[in-house]
């Protein structure tokens, strides 16, 4: 903040010098008619001399005129180079006054209309927190400087689960999720800190919101992962085995997670077992649907391309949302080339290859990497989704 209020002075006093110089300007005009003024008079007082001497008869007429001319030769060499004098309606009261007020309305426009507090902010968050405290202490700031950032008051909310306030962070959550939408992340972290702020009691809100997030995406993690304490907590192991192997199917090979919720998976096969019960297999989870196809360039296109323009392959649903379902980007030099689509190159966990039957696979050339408008396309015939046949594609037609 040093840096920037240097600046601000910097800015105030080249702001008052085009206030104050006219000022200083001023009053050396002042001087020089002043000067000019008392020439004048001694000019006026020699020929009154020179008129007594001649009347007196100590001077001839000819001895007269000399002594004008000489007087006046001497005023004009004094007055040499003084500008006209300039008159202002301003007077000297009002830039003075002026230059008095403008640092003052500066500063304080600045104050109430400016973002002192979020230059501040930005140059916190340039140094990592030394405590979870001063970590919060900055997100609570962060959000109260910009309350329109759902961004903000996400990440408060979870570093308030983090200090186990899980009441504040459920309001937290709630505010993010009026700003950004009902997504499901958003709802899921609000049902779990809904969950926790009402004493590990399941009720009708937490589970609207758990229903509603996993509606919106049924491999919602946050969401699933409460579903089985609070079956776990009710002694619903089955329940809990099964919202947990769900999860466990999402999480990636080698998260640290899977080692805790693996461990969790199987108390709760103890509990079923020691209390007579049996446990189910696990519901198999659906196959991942992939499609393998070659692009290539016609050869007609080939001389309109440069070897970085962007080439984006994906595939989207025939009978769908018109988003890609999967997308791989290269570039024109990487042609051709085989790549293979599949849900992990799925853009929305919703949208994937698996939950569409049929699907056109595309490859857009883009000089502005934009995938949704190129200069050349090449499109595909409908196909199923679990074809295993390699496909090709070729890049032959102007995008339109």
């Amino acid at each position: 903040m040093i840096d920037f209020w240097l600046a601000a002075g910097l800015l105030l006093l080249i702001a008052l010098s085009f206030l104050l110089i006219p000022v200083l300007r001023g009053r050396r005009a002042q001087r020089e008619e002043d000067r000019t003024a008392l020439n004048v008079a001694l000019y006026q007082e020699r020929v009154a001399q020179l008129q007594a001497q001649r009347e007196e008869g100590v001077l001839t007429e000819q001895q007269l005129q000399s002594g004008r001319d000489e007087a006046a030769r001497e005023l004009l060499a004094d007055t040499e180079g003084v500008a006209p004098g300039r008159s202002s309606s301003l007077g000297k009261v009002v830039p003075i006054l002026a230059a008095f007020m403008v640092p003052v309305l500066g500063v304080g426009l600045y104050l109430h209309f400016g973002a002192s507090d979020k230059v501040e902010l930005t140059q916190e968050f340039a140094t990592p927190p030394q405590s979870l405290e001063q970590m919060i202490s900055r997100l609570e700031r962060a959000a109260a400087a910009q309350p329109d950032s759902a961004e903000s008051w996400y990440f408060l909310g979870r570093a308030y689960m983090a200090q186990n306030r899980s009441a504040e962070a459920a309001k937290v959550f709630e505010r993010a999720v009026a700003l950004a939408g009902r997504q499901p992340e958003l709802l899921g972290q609000w049902a779990q800190a809904q969950y926790f702020a009402d004493d590990k009691k399941w009720s009708d809100k937490t589970q609207a919101l758990t229903d509603e997030a996993l509606k919106a995406d049924p491999n919602e993690v946050t969401s699933l992962g409460l579903l089985g304490i609070a079956a776990f907590e009710g002694q619903r192991y089955q329940e809990a085995i099964n919202y947990w192997q769900r999860l466990l199917n999402e999480l990636p090979i080698g998260d640290p997670s899977r080692e805790a919720l693996e461990g969790g998976i199987e108390r709760a096969r103890g509990q079923l077992l020691a209390s007579g019960g049996k446990v189910e297999s696990a519901p198999v989870p659906a196959a991942q649907a992939s499609i393998k196809v070659s692009v290539d360039l016609a050869d007609a296109v080939k001389a309109s391309v440069l070897p970085g323009d962007s080439v984006f392959i994906f595939a989207r649903a025939v009978s769908g949302p018109p988003a890609p379902l999967a997308v791989k980007r290269v570039t024109v030099a990487d042609l051709p080339i085989t790549v293979e689509l599949s849900d992990a190159d799925a853009m929305m966990p919703q949208l994937k290859l698996s939950n569409f039957p049929e699907v056109q696979l595309v490859a857009r050339i883009s000089r502005a990497g934009q995938p949704t408008a190129g200069e050349w396309v090449g499109r595909g015939k409908p196909l199923p989704n679990s074809t295993q046949t390699l496909q090709q594609l070729t890049i032959d037609s102007p995008d339109k």
